[in-house]
């Protein structure tokens, strides 16, 4: 059906390149390019088809847009201050400036309206997958005959760097296959990537790589032509034939600056030396940041439309909670980032004489989790028979099946940590991940990108040393823990056996300020029961506790992680009753632990220390200082037997009890 209001979409579109040209050339940085040349899929997106209502940015049903090419965030700005969302006219002139709403790359919390954490090119389209899976999955979980209360749209919008990405290929594979006709990419095809056209660096039809992942598949000769962008939008929203919608648009990047439109130099800020003639070329007044009354009306008109179609979803959704107090309860609780009471009892113990590896404690923790917890979500990289994290009895998330718990993500390390990432900012769930230690190298973008937005998601990490043994160097993961720490606001927590497992996880769970990782082991290891249960799990919480106190007088601190906390306990044997022996499971959680407490595990003034991890050494300086041994490895593995390696590189009693003199033990 032909827009109604096709003039005034045009004077907005128009508007909002004004917005991006002025916003850009106050700030003397930025990207003109997507926000003049994707001005008409702007317009008709948020001036006609999403199902939004800015005055309520949270609201359950809304669309979900994301701005995959998160560089022309002006676009995105200047369609959220139009649309009525709490975006002001002067944070889009403080545009890039300190504290503002408006910084160079979208952030998700920072801004009304801004649904992820973007810039990183192609990540957005993995966090669309993510978003558009939770939302199947939320349809499947709440709705009832009765009461549809969850059946809107998530819309992405790409450029070709985001396409190139292989994460974005990873997520749209996935994403065809498992039935989301909820999704629609926006392909913002203008042949230019930043450093010359297009067609330098590629030479295949997207498109045909689109609809063979199994995309319905649309093509825009004019991107700019208001009513075909609409009837494309109306098409892919009245898609159900369980395929995602794939729409390129051809574009003029920088369209609206003469001199630099349809050129690399239009990707960046090239063209705002032009602004003045840009704006008279655009039929726009001297006045900067010009916003016509009428296109203020029509937006207003706009908003209490939107704010009405809103309302009466209330009504339905009243309906439904009344109808379905237990799914409201715990819908509810998924929005609060609620946790059931008592979630650590849920996990039964282990018994004494365990001796298992941490991974497969693992199996039974989750898996008693998932019973008491209906909102924990797993998924694999194709290894749920090595990282043991699948949850039986809960079915798969499939086409078929979209209620189900597992998530198959097949072998796709980056993509898994985008979607999980878009479904933790969906925010009802509580999603995980789980591929091999090594492999967090292939997802660290995603990994960094989910601490930056304080995402409460978790991975699991397994196979966690040179004790893989045989499989030798490339997947013996030495450095790759201390790479993981010096993300900031990534909790990296290895436990030493099933209990400390058992805290891992919960810990995982409770936290709910940004993401965590579980570094667990291939290898069997014993379960510590000279420690009480208690004070394993609760440790872990803490990130460090007393695992052996010494007797009488304190002669040596030995901090230890994962699987050489037991090697460290067997080594304060043999050194006499005044070694201290430290588990540190978790850095992160440790240093945020008050003065007090850290003080009382690790005295400042006494500095005969040691710590003991089959890893990378520099990072435990910061507790043993300078001065301190460290019992590590600072070479790649070696392909044997994994007790042999470990004996091999030194990651063994006899050698803790022998560097203990350097630590300033009297022998």
């Amino acid at each position: 059906m032909p827009l109604q209001n096709t003039e005034i979409l045009k004077e907005a579109a128009d508007q909002a390149r004004g917005l991006a040209i002025d916003a850009v050339h106050a700030c003397s940085s930025g990207h003109l390019g997507l926000p003049l040349g994707a001005a008409e899929i702007g317009a008709v997106l948020y001036g006609h088809d999403l199902q939004i209502d800015p005055s309520d940015a949270s609201w359950l049903n809304r669309d979900r847009f994301v701005l995959s090419a998160g560089h022309g965030s002006m676009f995105l700005y200047g369609w959220l201050h139009l649309s009525g969302f709490d975006l002001s006219l002067e944070e889009l002139k403080n545009f890039r400036k300190l504290h503002s709403k408006t910084p160079g790359h979208p952030e998700f919390g920072e801004t009304p309206g801004v649904e992820s954490t973007t810039g990183p090119l192609g990540q957005g389209v993995g966090n669309a997958v993510g978003l558009a899976i939770a939302a199947k999955m939320a349809a499947a979980h709440f709705n009832t005959a009765e009461h549809e209360i969850i059946n809107h749209q998530v819309v992405c919008l790409a450029g070709d760097g985001c396409l190139q990405e292989g994460v974005a290929a990873e997520a749209a594979s996935l994403g065809a296959h498992v039935g989301l006709d909820n999704l629609t990419i926006i392909y913002d095809s203008n042949d230019v990537t930043l450093d010359a056209m297009a067609d330098a660096s590629q030479s295949e039809s997207v498109l045909d790589r689109f609809s063979a992942y199994g995309f319905n598949v649309i093509r825009l000769e004019d991107g700019h032509d208001l009513n075909a962008i609409s009837d494309a939008l109306e098409q892919a929203r009245a898609n159900k034939n369980g395929k995602p919608t794939f729409i390129e648009c051809k574009t003029l990047i920088g369209k609206g600056i003469p001199e630099v439109a349809g050129t690399a130099a239009g990707h960046g800020e090239g063209g705002a030396k032009f602004a003045e003639s840009a704006r008279q070329g655009l039929g726009l007044p001297e006045e900067t940041f010009y916003i016509s009354d009428e296109v203020r009306a029509y937006f207003a008109s706009l908003k209490e439309q939107r704010q009405a179609n809103r309302q009466a979803w209330d009504q339905t959704f009243a309906a439904w909670q009344s109808a379905n107090p237990e799914k409201a309860a715990l819908l509810q609780s998924g929005l609060n980032r609620e946790l059931p009471a008592g979630l650590m009892d849920s996990v039964q113990e282990f018994a004494e004489d365990t001796k298992v590896a941490t991974r497969a404690a693992g199996s039974q923790i989750i898996n008693d989790l998932a019973k008491a917890f209906p909102l924990l979500i797993s998924g694999s990289a194709d290894l749920h028979g090595s990282t043991k994290n699948y949850l039986k009895e809960m079915g798969d998330f499939s086409s078929d099946n979209h209620a189900g718990r597992n998530l198959l993500f097949g072998i796709r390390e980056h993509a898994m940590g985008a979607i999980v990432n878009g479904i933790g900012y969906y925010g009802i769930f509580r999603p995980s991940g789980a591929t091999f230690a090594v492999f967090a190298d292939y997802m660290r973008g995603s990994v960094r990108v989910s601490a930056l937005a304080n995402l409460p998601i978790f991975h699991i990490w397994t196979h966690d040393s040179v004790a893989v043994g045989e499989d030798g160097p490339t997947h013996q993961p030495i450095e790759t823990t201390s790479g993981l720490r010096l993300i900031p606001n990534l909790d990296v927590i290895r436990p030493a056996d099933p209990e400390e497992t058992a805290g891992a996880f919960v810990a995982a769970l409770e936290r709910t300020d940004g993401p965590t990782g579980l570094i667990l082991t291939r290898q069997n290891v014993p379960n510590l029961s000279q420690i009480p249960v208690s004070d394993r799990r609760n440790g872990v919480l803490k990130g460090g506790y007393i695992a052996r106190k010494e007797v009488g007088e304190l002669e040596l601190i030995i901090i230890a992680s994962g699987s050489e906390l037991s090697v460290a306990l067997d080594a304060a044997e043999q050194l006499g009753s005044g070694v201290r022996v430290v588990s540190m499971p978790c850095m992160e959680r440790f240093d945020r632990q008050d003065a007090d407490y850290r003080e009382s595990i690790l005295p400042k003034k006494f500095r005969s220390r040691m710590a003991v991890e089959a890893g990378v050494t520099d990072i435990w300086r910061k507790y043993v200082g300078l001065d301190g041994v460290v019992v590590g490895i600072d070479r790649f593995g070696l392909s044997a037997p994994g007790d042999i390696v470990l004996s091999e590189l030194g990651i063994s009693v006899d050698n803790v009890v022998k560097k203990a003199a350097l630590a300033g033990l009297a022998l």
